[in-house]
């Protein structure tokens, strides 16, 4: 996922890859000819298939001939650094791919453009929450929502089918525990789920209400002391019995794929691609996975989930604003959008556009699923939260038998503390 930020100040001094062009002329200083505009575009690693790049790169010129995309693809390790020292430069990108919940920590600089104005012209009134949330900062929209990707159970439809299970009539958190509950027998794991894995304890917070921060005028407070999330940790507690995933661990160790592929697991609580991995292990499960939203709290609701994946902002400092806004508006736009879902297996940015992925089981899960999207407190310090990462350490505490109250209010008080010095 894309979505981690620990971007910082540096004095990185930026290759050719970054040298100004111009708008005027017959050859610009990127080697456009015939008085076209040369876009400085970086996009991330995976972010797109050269198939696609190709495509789009196409598309976009023969509508807007006056402008000549240069796309670079960028490596997620070391770009906070990169894109930092870009955005105090002279000659920025024009338009930069960015996790999501980066845009706050780059917005807090100045050094981002500001759409608000333009939101709508962009079809801002049906972005999904967990890409636009975590775009603006104080008030303004900098991030323009990209695509989107979140996690979605994938399960064993054999198993189910053995334990007289329909994933289909799954719609609420309690029918899912007592269908997990179903499958834990006869040898079979109902579940594994690590005890550490605080995305999935977010979604459940969310969904009773509660937040792992709020904001109190200008003041950040934890909020895993609130009746709200106290009563997400109880029934993460509750689901984790129903299997044997470790509780002083996260979902990478040991990656909960692997565990999946090796023996008689039902469920985990993953990205569809995890489905591919399980495969890969174990050969003998294709054709034997499926999908199904999170559940939610009701049955009129999937359940609350991080909603991670890429915003496109624009340098303050770029030198073809006018040109990068086309850029924005083609490659989130709606065409362009479906196209991309398609492609990549993405959500698209748009609620809108969830029908996009219809034909594609595990991505139509997800995209299900991200109607009811979050993102993580919207602050640029919540980065240092996440290096210290109380959360998971309350939840091993409390799967451990102590008393969820205290441990919460003991970690509550560790973030509002990072959160007040940014350290």
């Amino acid at each position: 996922m894309k979505y981690r930020s620990l971007a910082l100040l540096s004095t990185l001094v930026l290759s050719a890859g970054l040298a100004a062009c111009s708008s005027s002329g017959d050859t610009d200083a990127d080697g456009a000819g015939g008085g076209r505009t040369a876009l400085d575009v970086w996009l991330m690693r995976d972010s797109v298939s050269a198939e696609f790049q190709k495509e789009f790169e196409t598309g976009f010129e023969k509508a807007h001939p006056e402008i000549d995309v240069k796309i670079q693809i960028q490596e997620w390790e070391g770009i906070g650094e990169k894109v930092t020292a870009a955005l105090a430069s002279n000659d920025a990108p024009d338009v930069i791919e960015v996790g999501n919940t980066q845009v706050a920590q780059y917005a807090q600089s100045g050094g981002l453009t500001d759409f608000s104005d333009r939101v709508e012209d962009l079809g801002g009134g049906s972005w999904l929450e967990g890409l636009a949330e975590p775009g603006s900062y104080d008030g303004k929209q900098y991030g323009i929502p990209y695509y989107a990707a979140n996690r979605v159970v994938i399960h064993r439809t054999d198993l189910f089918e053995k334990a007289g299970v329909d994933p289909a009539r799954i719609k609420t958190r309690e029918q899912w525990i007592d269908a997990t509950r179903k499958l834990d027998e006869g040898g079979t794991q109902g579940i594994y789920l690590p005890g550490q894995n605080w995305y999935v304890l977010s979604g459940f917070v969310w969904d009773e209400g509660g937040d792992l921060a709020v904001k109190n005028g200008d003041e950040w407070k934890g909020g895993l002391d609130s009746p709200e999330a106290l009563r997400a940790m109880d029934f993460y507690r509750r689901l984790q019995a129903l299997g044997k995933g470790p509780k002083d661990s996260d979902e990478a160790q040991p990656p909960q794929a692997e565990v999946m592929a090796k023996g008689q697991v039902a469920q985990i609580i993953a990205v569809p691609g995890g489905a591919k991995v399980i495969e890969e292990r174990n050969p003998e499960l294709k054709g034997k996975l499926g999908f199904f939203p999170i559940p939610g709290k009701t049955a009129d609701r999937p359940g609350a989930v991080f909603t991670g994946g890429s915003d496109l902002v624009v340098p303050a400092v770029a030198a073809h604003q006018k040109e990068a806004f086309t850029f924005l508006r083609e490659l989130t736009g709606d065409a362009w959008q479906k196209k991309l879902a398609v492609a990549m297996s993405y959500v698209p940015n748009k609620k809108t556009l969830a029908g996009a992925v219809a034909g594609d089981p595990g991505t139509a899960a997800m995209a299900a699923g991200a109607a009811n999207g979050h993102a993580t407190p919207n602050t640029p310090q919540w980065a240092a939260v996440e290096a210290k990462n109380p959360v998971k350490e309350y939840m091993t505490a409390v799967l451990t038998g102590k008393d969820a109250a205290s441990e919460a209010a003991k970690a509550s008080g560790t973030i509002t503390d990072t959160l007040g010095n940014g350290s």
